[in-house]
């Protein structure tokens, strides 16, 4: 088997599955828990938020996932932005008053650094902790990579983990800047032109 059949695209039918793999996934990530360091908020809020975040992915089909949906991908395409709306609205009900001023920073930097150029837009990539070190982001990230090669477009991402970088830097990807602020974790923009 190819390791480009092991992708496939994540249609209606296991949204389900593949938002709660990214909610696994980033239940050590720096940046989601110093929003939502509960657990329990953390897991009620969590999901809403990667729909909110990357679950255009879905309406695209470009939520990639590896077999058993064990690593997952959203990827919005050129022009395809998150649902401002309901993230916003998301933060109204969740946010801690005390980083209140740091989130709004964050979000700022977040839209300065954002590419204006046509980009292909990855909010989330993760495996499930059960199955990290396999090679799973790998395989999710040439298979995205390589359409946008194909199409002679950017690739975008903020890594809101610093263990992640060096997967980012091996694909390609270049940091562009730093956004931090108050007690905030550091978030790493980075873009990767097309070869």
């Amino acid at each position: 088997m190819s390791a480009n059949s092991e992708i496939k695209s994540a249609g209606a039918n296991i949204q389900a599955s593949t938002i709660s793999t990214i909610v696994l996934g980033f239940a050590a990530d720096p940046m989601a828990r110093w929003v939502w360091p509960d657990s329990s908020e953390y897991l009620r809020i969590m999901p809403q938020f990667v729909k909110a975040f990357g679950g255009r992915a879905f309406e695209h089909g470009t939520a990639y996932i590896t077999e058993g949906a064990r690593a997952a991908a959203l990827w919005l395409p050129p022009g395809v932005e998150p649902d401002e709306m309901a993230m916003d609205a998301l933060m109204a009900q969740s946010l801690r008053p005390e980083i209140a001023d740091d989130i709004g920073h964050m979000l700022q930097g977040m839209a300065e650094h954002h590419p204006r150029e046509p980009h292909w837009y990855l909010p989330l990539i993760a495996s499930d902790p059960n199955w990290i070190g396999q090679g799973l982001g790998t395989l999710l990230m040439k298979h995205a990579l390589r359409r946008c090669d194909e199409e002679g477009i950017a690739a975008y991402l903020e890594s809101s983990n610093p263990r992640n970088i060096s997967l980012y830097k091996r694909h390609g990807f270049k940091i562009i800047g730093e956004i931090q602020h108050g007690t905030s974790p550091t978030m790493t923009p980075m873009l990767r032109t097309a070869s």
